[in-house]
């Protein structure tokens, strides 16, 4: 029978998928220096949240690789639309959107990629129904997507890498539990700050 899918042993080329996520971090990292260090950060904190969690090693495993390649999409934004940000016309903010699913695309065709485009993908999906790219609600967002966003908010509040760094560690977390509920689920909210300590 013919199918698209690829056979298991082609997953567990772990070496050969490292190196790809390499190299695409290095193409981050000359887009924008930046991003590539939230990019290692938010990673650290979803591993930590993972683990809270007690989530099983290989998921742990693809959680980190995703949440490094979360923001990959972003290789297709233009600069002068990245450096308005978040000031953004209508057309411009849809572009800027599309760096989920674009992401995604880059990962298509890369066997040992394929369990982390869902991760990828659904980053900015919203606890509440009213993310992007497709407006999935509560548990229908895969499980590692909400770590990665819990990890990617916090990050965006905390990091002097990024352009919304206002906020102490504690505000970050108090702004983490307004949005509890509402942006993000709960549960990874809980298990995240009990990992920050």
């Amino acid at each position: 029978m013919l199918t698209l899918m690829q056979t298991p042993d082609t997953y567990s080329d772990t070496e050969n998928t490292q190196e790809i996520i390499a190299n695409l971090m290095h193409l981050l990292k000359l887009k924008d220096h930046k991003l590539y260090l939230h990019s290692q950060q938010v990673a650290n904190y979803a591993v930590s949240t993972a683990a809270k969690m007690r989530l099983p090693r290989e998921e742990i495993e693809r959680i980190r690789q995703a949440a490094m390649l979360h923001d990959i999409g972003h290789l297709t934004v233009p600069n002068a639309i990245l450096a308005k940000m978040p000031y953004l016309s209508t057309r411009e903010l849809s572009v800027f959107k599309n760096h989920c699913n674009a992401g995604s695309y880059m990962l298509e065709n890369i066997p040992g990629c394929q369990e982390l485009i869902p991760y990828i993908r659904y980053h900015h999906e919203r606890w509440d129904g009213m993310g992007y790219p497709k407006r999935l609600k509560g548990v229908n967002i895969p499980l590692g997507a909400r770590i990665i966003a819990v990890a990617n908010y916090y990050d965006r509040f905390i990091n002097p890498c990024t352009q919304n760094w206002t906020k102490t560690k504690e505000e970050a977390v108090k702004e983490l539990f307004i949005l509890s509920g509402m942006v993000l689920d709960p549960d990874v909210v809980r298990a995240f700050v009990e990992a920050l300590g």
